[in-house]
């Protein structure tokens, strides 16, 4: 059985790789913070493909909860799964001035001690000849750094530092890699028009969807031969320096 543990795997882009991987005949261990059923598409895709599958709702900002997410997962499955797509993400909005030691322990946490600690925890569970794989899901602004959300972006910078560290340290049990998407599902807070023009700002004059990073995540999954890569799935705006976060650029 392929087994697979995707963090934040029901809704947004979480819900987007967990219907492709379904799709590619993978079992799922669905975490969740608060909402355990799947988004309405993903739950179509489950059904469709008689996916198996489970919700465990686990608050990755605690130890004792995240430390015993993997066991819980064997017990229900009775095996550990063989990837981890570290998906789930805190993104606070903070700058230079409003930035504090509680807020970067909260995005520390989630963002980059659960990531870590979760591969670290697989491979102790792998025997000899087991081979696996990590994806860390990062963000476009690793490449070029604004000010905003400062304890977001620090955190991701910390975890893309992470999959090189990891992917030398658990080699050969597991292939460690990412995928940095760009702006993808917009909140309400953007409006069409600021889409549109946001879209024309990128090298490739387009945003991606979630599909695209589902994609992404889907081949690296299944390169059995690459570890400590990154993919920047972005319309090629890691290539471009913005001086602020997208939602405050091009609205008007």
């Amino acid at each position: 059985m392929k087994l697979a543990l995707v963090t934040g795997g029901m809704k947004r882009i979480g819900a987007a790789i967990s219907a492709r991987l379904a799709l590619d005949g993978w079992a799922l261990a669905l975490h969740c913070g608060h909402e355990t059923k799947p988004e309405p598409v993903l739950a179509v895709v489950l059904g469709a493909h008689r996916t198996r599958w489970h919700a465990f709702q686990t608050d990755l900002a605690d130890d004792k909860a995240r430390a015993g997410l993997l066991p819980a997962i064997m017990r229900h499955f009775g095996v550990p799964p063989t990837l981890i797509v570290n998906n789930a993400a805190l993104f606070d909005d903070d700058d230079a001035a409003s930035v504090s030691a509680s807020t970067l322990a909260r995005h520390h946490a989630v963002n980059v001690t659960a990531p870590v600690l979760l591969a670290t925890q697989l491979a102790e569970l792998m025997t000899e000849g087991d081979r696996g794989c990590i994806i860390n899901i990062l963000d476009q602004r690793i490449a070029q750094p604004h000010s905003d959300q400062l304890s977001y972006t620090l955190s991701k910078q910390a975890l893309s530092a992470a999959t090189a560290t990891l992917a030398r340290s658990l080699a050969p049990k597991l292939r460690v890699n990412a995928v940095a998407p760009g702006l993808t599902m917009a909140t309400p807070d953007y409006t069409p028009a600021q889409l549109e023009r946001l879209a024309a700002l990128m090298p490739l004059g387009t945003l991606p969807g979630p599909q695209a990073i589902a994609d992404a995540v889907a081949y690296l999954a299944n390169a059995a031969h690459v570890t400590d890569q990154t993919i920047f799935v972005d319309g090629g705006a890691h290539m471009v320096s913005f001086e602020r976060d997208f939602i405050h650029l091009m609205q008007a």
